[in-house]
């Protein structure tokens, strides 16, 4: 079912119980209206025919066609006088109203005479009560059955009553019908209303969908719910506008890194087809060339894919030893500083972090190589690793106030870094990895020179190993 078919199905719902709930409730305030209305009369009338004489005449007797009944019970449950036609029901209420020498209080009954809805009073008579039996004994016989009490039975039927129920019963009804037709209608108007900017809007997104173009932006509208979905969504499309301008940038960087050692790596390739003509030494400096050249590019490579794979899940994650990885790292940088004469000194706490050992390794590394391109011939670098905390300090000339800033972005090379090898990707990579493993990366100035970076990781607890008596 669509959402409009939805809304309109909930506002006839709605109309329908409280049109329902209104006319029931209506019909029974009118019934108890009238009924009381009728008990009210009964009671009059009862009261009027018992103080309308000394001994009234009370007969056992109906109206033609059925009209007001009356009808004395004596103590015992008979009729009164003895012989007398029974014109109502001698319920048990009836009897123990008669039996209750008038203590028992008027009760009121609906009943049924002649196959008439009535409505009849049933109230009890004090001990003593006289009855003329129609002998002419009016004031020199008093009835011996009633001396300890009777009841007096009055009806009415329900005739009008019942008539004018029918008809408030049958105008509810009308109302009802009429209630949920006018919701239906009310519910298309107002869902057209209400779905009108909706439509808009999706119109809109389908437009976007198809012409791709998230540098757009909606109407943000107004404070209402509508308004929320419209900048919620332009929020969304800024997300996707700066998420493809960092992949169109990124290519762009990467495109103009590969630029330059593809070149150079040609250059070489065409000298290479003239290789018979080369002297042997300069062979080894060609292949030599060559083979830089492709670790260059090798490692470029890496880092692109690094930077590229983002926010990914990590299918190699757990608690791992950080001051191992630290010491590993330093023992293939201090391979590579041999050559000029530069030094690692290494000072490591035993310290566990969460994460991908492979991560957390290529930041290290790219830390340790920063240091290494930065330290001059034969200066020493320091490493220091406790708490989930790395720390790699160099004796270089530092970072000037206006690199700090732009540091960690990708392909990003300090003015005095460009003529040194190196594409600009592994600060990049150590600030993704710390960000993505919930840590993070920082640089300061040091004193007496240099730069000191620190990569801070959440610290685990060291994982129970079993005994082995377990």
């Amino acid at each position: 079912m669509t959402f409009r078919g939805r809304l309109v199905l909930a506002a006839t719902a709605a109309v329908l119980v409280v049109v329902v709930l209104g006319s029931f409730v209506t019909y029974l305030v009118a019934y108890n209206s009238l009924v009381g209305s009728v008990d009210a009369t009964l009671s009059a009338e009862a009261r009027s025919l018992l103080n309308s004489a000394t001994a009234p005449t009370i007969p056992n007797s109906c109206g033609s066609p059925v009209g007001t009944c009356s009808q004395v019970v004596v103590a015992d449950g008979g009729v009164d006088p003895a012989g007398a036609n029974l014109v109502l029901p001698v319920t048990p209420a009836v009897k123990a109203s008669a039996a209750s020498a008038g203590r028992a209080p008027d009760i009121f009954q609906s009943t049924t005479v002649s196959g008439v809805d009535a409505r009849q009073i049933i109230s009890a008579l004090p001990p003593g009560f006289t009855y003329n039996d129609g002998a002419g004994f009016n004031n020199a016989v008093t009835y011996v059955g009633l001396r300890a009490g009777g009841a007096l039975q009055l009806s009415v039927p329900l005739t009008g009553v019942n008539l004018e129920l029918r008809h408030l019963a049958l105008a509810l009804w009308l109302i009802v019908v009429v209630g949920v037709a006018v919701a239906v209608l009310l519910g298309l108007a107002v869902g057209r209303t209400v779905l009108r900017p909706l439509n808009n809007l999706t119109g809109t997104v389908e437009e976007l969908a198809e012409t791709t173009d998230v540098s757009r932006r909606l109407d943000p509208g107004g404070p209402d719910e509508l308004g929320r979905l419209r900048r919620a969504f332009n929020r969304l499309l800024v997300a996707l506008d700066t998420s493809r301008e960092s992949q169109r940038q990124l290519v762009l960087d990467a495109s103009h890194e590969l630029r330059t050692p593809l070149t150079s790596l040609r250059t070489n390739m065409e000298v290479a087809r003239r290789l018979d003509e080369l002297a042997p030494e300069e062979r080894q400096v060609l292949i030599g060339d060559v083979l830089t050249q492709m670790d260059e590019l090798t490692s470029l490579v890496a880092d692109l894919a690094e930077l590229a794979r983002g926010e990914q899940p990590q299918l190699t994650s757990g608690p791992i030893r950080l001051d191992s990885i630290v010491l590993e790292s330093v023992e293939v940088s201090t391979t590579h500083g041999r050559s000029r004469g530069v030094t690692f000194d290494a000072h490591v706490e035993a310290t566990w972090v969460s994460g991908s050992a492979a991560r957390i390794g290529r930041a290290v590394d790219n830390l340790l190589d920063n240091a290494l391109k930065w330290s001059p011939d034969g200066g020493v670098v320091e490493v220091a690793c406790s708490a989930g905390t790395v720390i790699v300090r160099d004796h270089g000339p530092g970072v000037d106030d206006a690199d700090y800033a732009f540091i960690f972005d990708r392909f990003y090379r300090a003015a005095s870094a460009r003529s040194k090898p190196g594409s600009g990707l592994g600060l990049a990579i150590v600030a993704q990895v710390a960000a993505d493993e919930g840590g993070s990366v920082n640089v300061y100035r040091a004193e007496g020179g240099g730069a000191v970076f620190r990569l801070s990781l959440p610290e685990v607890p060291a994982p129970s190993v079993p005994d082995d008596g377990d």
